[in-house]
């Protein structure tokens, strides 16, 4: 039989979730070459197993495979960015319609802990953590509406935002973010989805809204970025 093994699954997912989240927090920068014999090292992993994850993260559009040039973390274009926003605005509204009152109460303590970590990280003015806790409250209400598809596409499309932000983000206002995530949440405590669902359209327009097609910022090695 030519399938993987669960160990090589694992494995190779292992992989492409150390560079898929130093993607979304922006530790590793678009344009970053990936060099697999560093990511051999970095990540204590094997070579073959190296080569399927940035296959895999290819196929995702999270990376480009270049003839004769290697991988490297994608560039999204303008194009790009804009219909990233327009499908993270439909499927994160599907998303907040399936979610219930008896979930969200369920949810509560998970709730209250998200919102407690991006008031930290705003106060602690650490880029990073704050990246990584705004895009948590997405993924953890994907996780409330118990769907694994609209999960897994958010996800995606969640680090492929952070490729944007970072590429073209001049403008950014963590704060009112978190403000925004609170009213959301407070409009699905109180079931009125159609609400929570204009709440997070909104929000999602504000945020391409601080978008610009300035150049990059020189990006760092992938040894520092994955270490």
């Amino acid at each position: 039989m030519n399938k993987a093994s669960p160990s090589k699954q694992q494995e190779v997912q292992r992989i492409v979730d150390a560079i898929s989240n130093a993607i979304a927090q922006h530790r590793l920068k678009p344009g970053t070459r990936l060099i697999e014999a560093q990511i051999v090292e970095v990540l204590v992993a094997n070579r073959n197993h190296v080569q399927s994850a940035l296959q895999r993260l290819a196929m995702q559009h999270i990376v480009t495979i270049e003839p004769h040039r290697g991988a490297m973390v994608a560039k999204p274009e303008a194009r790009e960015a804009r219909e990233v926003f327009t499908a993270r605005r439909a499927v994160e509204s599907a998303i907040i319609a399936g979610i219930t009152t008896q979930q969200m109460q369920r949810y509560q303590p998970e709730l209250i802990a998200q919102r407690q970590a991006e008031k930290e990280a705003i106060a602690s003015n650490n880029r990073l953590e704050i990246v990584r806790q705004l895009s948590q409250f997405h993924l953890l209400l994907a996780e409330i509406s118990d769907n694994r598809v609209l999960s897994e596409i958010l996800a995606n499309l969640t680090v492929r935002s952070s490729l944007i932000v970072a590429l073209y983000q001049r403008n950014e206002d963590p704060a009112s973010h978190c403000e925004q995530h609170s009213s959301i949440v407070a409009a699905l405590q109180a079931g009125d989805n159609h609400r929570a669902q204009q709440l997070m359209h909104h929000h999602m327009h504000e945020l391409e809204l601080q978008l610009s097609l300035d150049e990059i910022e020189e990006v760092p090695s992938l040894r520092d970025a994955l270490a």
